[in-house]
């Protein structure tokens, strides 16, 4: 790839950090700042409230998909990208000045429910436009490589969210930390918004966007969306089992380890953030190897491990012990997952044209994510609460499987042209019909 290509990726990936570290470390954070604004009831249970409101967020993914992946086709990849990050460190601020409950009862819990909201409409746009900028911004021989830097970049947020966690552990004390400490990452996750917000406004838009125009009245609209609606509803469908299998082994995992499993939770954080480092690392190879092979392999390869394996995984990881067969289990987990995360981006922003394509991307994913991958954490929770966590690997199982049956049914996409630029269905019936 070129230059221009790859400062293109790295732009797009860098804002998608800031973002994701935002959007993440209000999940790591949590067993510190629950107390803050639910001071009543056990651990369990004041986890079941933040992430409550940490699923709240994800039900207004799906708005933020619309209105910014309308956006993203009428004004462009840049515009939609550039609004994304601001409203995200408007979020981060927030956060970072909610008061508590000892200063204005519930109302804190409602500043932290308006973060949220805000944080899930700027999150239901960036993921595709990030998805979509990354795709068309690579030559159609390294769409599947390129596009995987959207996990890294997911991952990497992740990473600094848990590494700065890590930090704060060692550095404050226990005390420290429940009182004020996890304000600090919400402090930078603002300002590093702030920095991405002047990258973006710099950017390059894709050459892919640029040659079609913006001159079509039906660009990002609903009605050529529903012009698209099996693409849509396959969107959703690839996206179910993907979604709770990743938040149950990155959002999730932390707690499961500290909360279920026992360990320390400077033992569990560890174990999140090393199992991160490597599935980072993974994501750029099984890109590279989806653009050789296609993305159905690696997506069925997924689904089969995720169906098969989640019930023994998580229920080795309930009984670990220790941070070395902790770190084990979890990297098996994050590599079956790697079959999913790698493409996933990519397969999406392939089975639209440019015309809808970001809002394609957006609504469905958005919806699949505010119904299954947003809900994970309070489901494994709910089981928990309930005296039967053991359910819970059942259900990411379950969900694995049905994702199952539409990999195993879908066309191949690699090698559809994103220079399509209708947003009816028109040209070769692979192109706009990628369901056997």
């Amino acid at each position: 790839m070129g230059r221009e290509h790859w400062k293109k990726i790295w732009v797009g990936s860098a804002g998608n950090m800031v973002e994701w570290f935002d959007w993440f470390v209000y999940a790591s954070f949590a067993p510190y700042f629950a107390g803050a604004f639910f001071p009543e009831g056990d651990d369990t249970a004041k986890l079941m409230n933040t992430a409550g409101i940490f699923a709240v967020g994800f039900f207004m993914r799906p708005v933020g998909g619309w209105l910014l992946g309308r956006v993203g086709d009428r004004r462009g990849r840049k515009a939609a990208l550039t609004l994304t990050v601001t409203l995200m460190s408007a979020s981060a601020v927030l956060i970072a000045v909610a008061p508590t409950y000892a200063v204005a009862g519930y109302g804190g819990a409602v500043v932290l429910l308006l973060a949220r909201l805000l944080q899930g409409l700027s999150v239901g746009g960036e993921y595709a436009a990030s998805a979509t900028y990354l795709t068309e911004a690579s030559a159609p021989e390294h769409r599947g490589f390129a596009s995987s830097f959207q996990y890294v970049s997911m991952t990497a947020g992740q990473i600094l969210g848990l590494g700065l966690l890590l930090g704060l552990q060692h550095t404050l004390s226990d005390r420290a930390l429940h009182a004020w400490g996890w304000r600090v990452p919400f402090v930078v996750g603002a300002l590093g918004a702030a920095v991405v917000f002047y990258l973006r406004r710099n950017m390059l838009e894709t050459e892919v966007y640029e040659e079609t125009g913006a001159d079509r009245a039906d660009r990002g609209t609903l009605r050529a969306l529903w012009a698209h609606r099996r693409e849509a509803f396959l969107v959703v469908a690839l996206t179910m089992g993907g979604t709770v299998a990743y938040y149950t082994y990155t959002t999730y995992l932390t707690k499961y380890l500290s909360n279920s499993a026992g360990l320390p939770k400077p033992t569990a954080t560890l174990v999140s953030l090393c199992a991160l480092v490597v599935f980072a690392c993974l994501q750029p190879l099984a890109g590279r190897l989806s653009d050789r092979i296609g993305r159905r392999p690696l997506l069925i390869t997924f689904a089969v491990g995720s169906t098969l394996l989640t019930v023994p995984i998580l229920t080795m990881l309930r009984h670990a012990g220790s941070f070395w067969p902790a770190l084990g289990l979890s990297l098996l987990a994050l590599v079956v997952v790697t079959g999913y995360t790698s493409i996933n981006a990519c397969v999406k922003a392939e089975l639209f044209p440019t015309g809808i394509r970001a809002l394609g991307v957006a609504l469905p994913y958005a919806i699949a994510n505010a119904l299954f991958g947003g809900t994970a954490e309070y489901v494994a929770l709910w089981f928990k609460d309930a005296g039967i966590e053991a359910g819970f690997s059942w259900y990411v199982a379950g969900c694995a499987a049905v994702s199952l049956v539409v990999y195993l049914t879908m066309r191949e996409t690699r090698d559809i042209d994103l220079g399509r630029v209708g947003t009816a269905p028109t040209g070769p019936k692979r192109d706009r019909l990628p369901v056997s």
